[in-house]
């Protein structure tokens, strides 16, 4: 199929190898498609602060795209440097459809990694070297070159019609402002080559890379509407190692180095185990101290083990969330780390029988923290102190120290799980 523009200017330069790009004509999108040009409201989170998000609003018929593939994807997203866009994703784009051994290196062999670095040869005190560290290293840089895609300045994607989404791919919002990502249903990448250090722990642990989404050092960016998932490749399902588990999945997604004025509303996030993480590292000061500033308002958060989310550094306003605890595994859903100011009102939790309370908000790093008007179970419960009451060598202290003003919707926590499971997530925008 040739490359269609509505204007008929000028064709589109495709990226190497890229397959046809259909190009919608602006005013005769398809009904799906009638929120491509929503903007941010007014109020609505850090990211309508300073300007507010309009994402690709303002884009012209020669810059609406309409993709089917992950190569278009990424051709619609190079074209053009500087241009506003509107991008809609029809269908599932799946980014590593040719397999793990299409990035292999010449000369890796998982065998022979597995033989070289088992505990019994190698031993825990060093990090693994050597050739298959070197070709594993080599092949994973092919694997992060293929599915990682990046997101320009002014920009919306949106999923139009059923079962719109991305398998495998890594969404790199990286340096830019203004950036609308709304109806999408985002499987994890699956690392195909992670990394065993012997010296993790006592016993070792494999480490992997790939996020479903970056939010790095970048300024207004709404995520709205989307689920993330581990779709047909949960932890359950990936084997294990040298006696741990081979972890092929890093988080879901990530706002760090810098990020700013950021708003994540009506998504869910569900079978994952390190989800969302709001600054990556406590030595990040420099870049992230007076940054970082977030909300997090009516998501889901299903069946997550920890990070929903791990704060560092940043204002964080988590409210009108419903977390769905799972029975095994659980660690925590706020973590409280370096000089967070974390505020979480008004979310509701539904907790299995035998896990506590007490286990909802954890300690990292002393930092004081607002929580009140949550509900667990359908009873309001004042998360500090049960918190304190069960790990008093791990007490936190109150009031994060703001007040949020940017919220313009604001429910009863008892009516979330209702209301959420009929509103949150990938096509679900009313």
């Amino acid at each position: 199929m040739p490359v269609r523009r509505s204007t008929g200017r000028r064709s589109l330069a495709l990226l190497a190898g890229c397959t046809a790009l259909v190009v919608a004509v602006s005013g005769a999108a398809p009904a799906a498609a009638a929120g491509a040009r929503d903007v941010l409201p007014r109020g609505d989170g850090w990211a309508s602060a300073e300007g507010g998000t309009t994402g690709g609003a303002g884009a012209d018929a020669a810059h609406t795209y309409t993709v089917t593939t992950w190569e278009q994807l990424r051709a619609a997203l190079a074209d053009d440097p500087g241009a506003p866009r509107i991008i809609k994703v029809r269908g599932t784009l799946n980014a590593t459809a040719a397999g793990c051994a299409a990035f292999e290196a010449d000369g890796y062999d998982f065998e022979r990694y597995l033989a070289d670095y088992d505990p019994a040869v190698w031993g825990y005190d060093t990090p693994v070297s050597g050739a298959q560290e070197d070709l594993r290293a080599a092949s994973a840089t092919r694997q992060a070159a293929a599915i990682k895609a990046y997101v320009p300045a002014d920009t919306t994607i949106v999923g139009v019609g059923r079962n719109a989404g991305i398998i495998g791919g890594s969404l790199q919002i990286q340096g830019v402002d203004n950036v609308v990502v709304r109806d999408l249903t985002l499987e994890s990448p699956l690392d195909c080559f992670p990394q065993w250090d012997p010296t993790d722990g006592d016993k070792g642990a494999w480490n992997s890379e790939y996020d479903s989404m970056v939010v790095h050092g970048s300024t207004h960016v709404w995520v709205d509407h989307n689920t993330f998932t581990d779709g047909e490749h949960p932890d359950s399902s990936l084997p294990s190692y040298y006696g741990e588990i081979y972890q092929q999945h890093d988080g879901e997604l990530d706002i760090v180095r810098g990020a700013d004025l950021v708003t994540a509303s009506w998504n869910v996030f569900a079978d994952h185990d390190k989800t969302l993480m709001i600054g990556n590292s406590d030595s990040a000061g420099g870049t992230d101290r007076g940054k970082l500033r977030v909300t997090l308002h009516h998501n889901v958060f299903r069946d997550i083990v920890e990070r929903a989310p791990r704060v560092r550094f940043g204002q964080v306003d988590t409210y009108n969330n419903h977390y769905v605890v799972p029975a095994d595994g659980y660690q925590y859903s706020f973590g409280i780390g370096l000089e967070s100011q974390l505020i979480a009102q008004k979310n509701a939790f539904t907790l299995p029988a035998g896990v506590s309370a007490a286990k909802i908000l954890k300690k990292w790093k002393d930092a004081p923290v607002t929580a009140d008007a949550n509900y667990v179970n359908g009873k309001r419960v004042d998360l500090i102190a049960v918190h304190n009451a069960e790990f008093p060598e791990e007490a936190l202290r109150s009031d994060a120290g703001w007040t949020p003003s940017l919220r313009t919707r604001v429910d009863d926590p008892r009516k979330l799980p209702k209301l959420l499971a009929r509103e949150a997530g990938a096509g679900k925008r009313r």
